[in-house]
């Protein structure tokens, strides 16, 4: 059942439907559940006074409309699509979180801490990095992955804090974030005593790996279910979407165009866009692939509960292992022991 609430009265836990079409709010979609209080400031940031919950799909109560007169909106109607004002696009300036950048540069703080404010700030700038991809943020959210992946590199128990708090939603940003920390991490183990590898420009490309969906269809990635052969067709864009996104930024590394372009593609040949196999795939878009198929696994999506980490490893050895170097995946198994 679905009630008309007032925005002051939102809460985390509420499941919202926006009465606005998906380019006039900054949001990945119409309908979602509040997980933060920077949700609910940007909902009210979008001027309405009235928004409609889904008390079937909610956590929490939701109470009745306020009544708190029409000189304060309570009798009001939702405000067409067309009235609404374009949100603040993000620039350089704001797109990382002054959180972020004062937890990766303060030396004194505790690496529980540590972990969690980087991890909540970064899928707070990855965020914003996909409602604006300019050229000018995807040059700032790289100097900023580049100082990320220096604190994984450099702290190791900050880096095993990461790995143990990642959540299990599957927005975008969310995923971009999971997939960067653990795909970072096995680099890490993998490459940490050589220099034959530029591993701020990996972390780029992990934490970037799906920028190419900036240009699918909202509705096509949000689909509570399986993909018809178009809408999974539509999808297999990103990978070059991403490619041309980072290159006309001018911020395509070799490293970068590896993983965005390749890291759907599986070891058996079964992947895409041009089912390469084996060594025709880049070693490192073969570790993305590895991060990226464990975290759709352990992410909680409408239609699926989100596996376990052993579940999912399980799973993939058991069922997937044709998909994955070999090699690169036990090193992967040793990451959660």
């Amino acid at each position: 059942m679905r009630k008309k609430i007032s925005t002051k009265q939102l809460t985390i836990g509420m499941f919202v439907e926006l009465p606005v079409s998906w380019g006039k709010h900054p949001f990945l979609k119409n309908r979602f559940k509040i997980k933060d209080r920077e949700q609910i400031r940007k909902i009210q940031d979008c001027n309405l006074t009235h928004i409609l919950v889904d008390a079937a799909l909610s956590d929490v109560a939701v109470p009745e409309c306020a009544q708190t007169g029409p000189e304060n909106g309570a009798d009001e109607p939702l405000l067409d699509p067309k009235d609404q004002p374009v949100p603040e696009r993000w620039n350089p300036e704001t797109l990382a979180p002054v959180e972020l950048l004062e937890a990766l540069n303060d030396a004194s703080m505790a690496s529980d801490m540590k972990a969690k404010a980087v991890y909540q700030h970064s899928k707070t700038m990855l965020e914003r990095l996909f409602e604006s991809p300019s050229a000018e943020n995807i040059v700032t959210s790289k100097k900023v992955i580049a100082s990320i992946t220096d604190l994984v590199l450099a702290d190791d128990e900050t880096s095993s804090n990461l790995l143990r708090i990642t959540s299990h939603d599957f927005y975008t940003y969310t995923h971009s974030v999971n997939v960067g920390v653990t795909a970072l991490l096995l680099a890490k183990s993998l490459f940490r005593h050589s220099d034959a590898h530029d591993l701020q420009e990996l972390g780029a490309g992990f934490f970037l790996h799906d920028l190419g969906k900036v240009m699918v269809d909202p509705a096509v990635i949000n689909k509570p279910g399986k993909l018809t052969d178009a809408e999974m067709a539509h999808m297999r864009i990103h990978p070059f979407q991403g490619f041309k996104i980072l290159k006309q930024a001018n911020a395509l590394s070799d490293e970068c165009r590896y993983i965005v372009l390749q890291h759907h593609e599986f070891h058996d040949g079964t992947g895409y866009p041009k089912r390469l196999r084996g060594n025709e795939i880049h070693r490192y878009a073969r570790i993305c692939c590895i991060a990226d198929v464990f975290d759709a696994l352990t992410s909680e999506r409408s239609y699926k509960k989100a596996m376990k980490p052993f579940d999912a490893l399980k799973l993939m050895q058991q069922q997937m292992s044709e998909h994955f170097d070999k090699k690169l995946f036990a090193e992967f198994v040793l990451l959660f022991k």
